[in-house]
């Protein structure tokens, strides 16, 4: 089964360059082009689209404001000659940032991560059984079970996220929205852009500090609320 993409970009020849490189890969399918982000909507509506190779500077919109509003769930390769904006694309959970002029062997790169990923989810799937104890995870060339009983938290790293278990640490080749997808939520939460914590692990809350293994992890703000009712929920002992 093939991956398929679109191309959002404003510039003829970049959408050129791109389409060929899709062609010589045997896994992609180009699934349509679009020169700028708001009639790429169509494309996204009418197609089951794996990766968008997404442009940042275009006009109406660009990529950023494009992956803020967005709500797909295709992985985000960004094809940018600019590269001041790769701290904020990582922080939305983008697969790769390429910076053009881009070579094959590197647009390759990217495009095998998310190939990766879809293996992935094949293993471990996007539904959690509630019977299930366990995900398995590719490390190190490995394949390794992971028991969510063991699975402390995990912290994202620009497009890798690292597992911090009872027993050591694990990077693993994933994005942080990928983990929380595929991670039962009735054990695991997002307190954080760049955090998914194990609830029952949770030690104590002070302030917007959690208390996890030994570790001190902050809530973001805007999720306080949330994180706090879903930890706490009936189980506070009331005077």
């Amino acid at each position: 089964m093939k991956l398929k993409c679109i191309i959002i970009d404003d510039e003829p020849i970049a959408r050129k360059v791109l389409q060929e490189f899709v062609e010589e890969i045997d896994y992609l399918e180009l699934a349509g082009q679009s020169e700028n982000a708001l009639k790429a909507i169509s494309l996204l509506n009418e197609n089951d689209i794996d990766i968008i190779f997404l442009d940042i500077n275009m006009p109406k919109i660009n990529g950023i404001e494009f992956l803020k509003s967005s709500k797909t769930s295709a992985n985000i390769i960004m094809t940018t000659a600019y590269t001041e904006y790769a701290v904020e694309a990582y922080g939305l959970d983008v697969l790769d940032y390429l910076v053009k002029p881009i070579a094959f062997d590197r647009f390759l790169k990217a495009c095998n991560k998310a190939r990766e990923i879809r293996e992935l989810r094949k293993i471990t799937p996007a539904e959690p059984n509630k019977t299930t104890d366990h995900f398995f995870i590719k490390c190190n060339n490995q394949i390794q079970k992971v028991y969510y009983n063991n699975l402390l938290y995990a912290e994202a790293m620009l497009n890798y996220v690292m597992l911090y278990t009872s027993s050591g640490k694990m990077m693993v080749y994933v994005t942080i929205k990928s983990l929380e997808q595929q991670l039962p939520p009735d054990v695991f939460i997002k307190v954080h852009k760049s955090f998914i914590v194990n609830i029952h692990k949770i030690k104590s809350i002070e302030g917007n500090i959690l208390d996890i293994g030994d570790q001190k992890i902050t809530i973001s703000q805007n999720l306080r609320e949330k994180v706090i009712s879903e930890i706490v929920k009936d189980k506070m002992i009331k005077r």
